[in-house]
């Protein structure tokens, strides 16, 4: 899926998303990709032409399969969910038990893990029988049990580490019909956009992304995937994160 590889249909969910935004502004950069989707809640219109852009909500699975569907007509070879979620006003990252919320925890878990499952439900069937495809969705170091050493963060852990698991589980049933199809998680990093904010005082400048940056390498991750490591989660430098 390289700039000058085969041409492909790709499609970004998550488009006005300050990493999801990048996405789309490289991808259409690209020559090979010969048309491009841009799927968000607002579906704001794309100043570039060769941009189509659709509205998605996550969190209504009639919005999902209804956008699905818009694409089928031309079935992607690469479908990107750029979307998640850590913090919303009052909703803040847990620092101990004691600040469990029910309310947040539901609503982490459907925005990381239960809408970007939907979206591997009505996206996958469309992608073509033979050949190379890749869903790829966007998930957190933070999410890797074995590399849990800090503790904290339990609503955003967990969906991340069940979303590598439904990633893991629909690689083992894609390969039944899509042989050649990659779906895999990626960690992009301490990106700068408002995700990050409030949490990135400490990060130094060089581990702290612009969404370009992130985008770029994001992509070059995408480009060197094979079929091998369908059901994994890299890292934006290609390194496997633990599960």
């Amino acid at each position: 899926m390289t700039e000058h590889g085969p041409s492909l249909d790709a499609v970004v969910i998550g488009a006005s998303g300050g990493i999801g935004r990048a996405l789309v502004s490289a991808l259409a950069a690209r020559a090979n990709v010969s048309s491009l989707t841009a799927l968000s809640r607002s579906a704001a219109a794309s100043p570039d032409r060769r941009v189509q852009t659709g509205r998605i909500d996550l969190l209504d699975e009639g919005s999902i399969a209804a956008a699905a569907a818009a694409c089928a007509g031309k079935p992607p070879r690469l479908v990107i969910c750029a979307t998640g979620l850590l913090h919303d006003g009052p909703m803040q990252p847990e620092k101990s038990l004691r600040e469990l919320d029910p309310d947040y925890l539901a609503r982490v878990l459907a925005v990381n893990t239960i809408g970007p499952a939907l979206v591997i439900k009505h996206f996958a069937p469309l992608l073509p029988r033979r050949g190379r495809s890749v869903i790829a969705l966007l998930s957190a170091r933070v999410g890797s049990i074995s590399d849990n050493r800090l503790g904290g963060w339990y609503a955003y852990r967990a969906s991340k580490a069940a979303l590598n698991q439904v990633v893991r589980t629909a690689s083992i049933e894609l390969s039944r019909r899509w042989p050649e199809a990659i779906i895999v998680g990626l960690h992009p990093g301490t990106v700068a956009t408002p995700l990050s904010a409030p949490f990135r005082g400490s990060v130094s400048a060089e581990k702290l992304f612009a969404p370009e940056l992130a985008a770029d390498r994001l992509l070059a991750v995408i480009d060197g995937l094979s079929s091998k490591d369908s059901g994994r989660c890299f890292a934006w430098d290609g390194s496997e994160v633990p599960a």
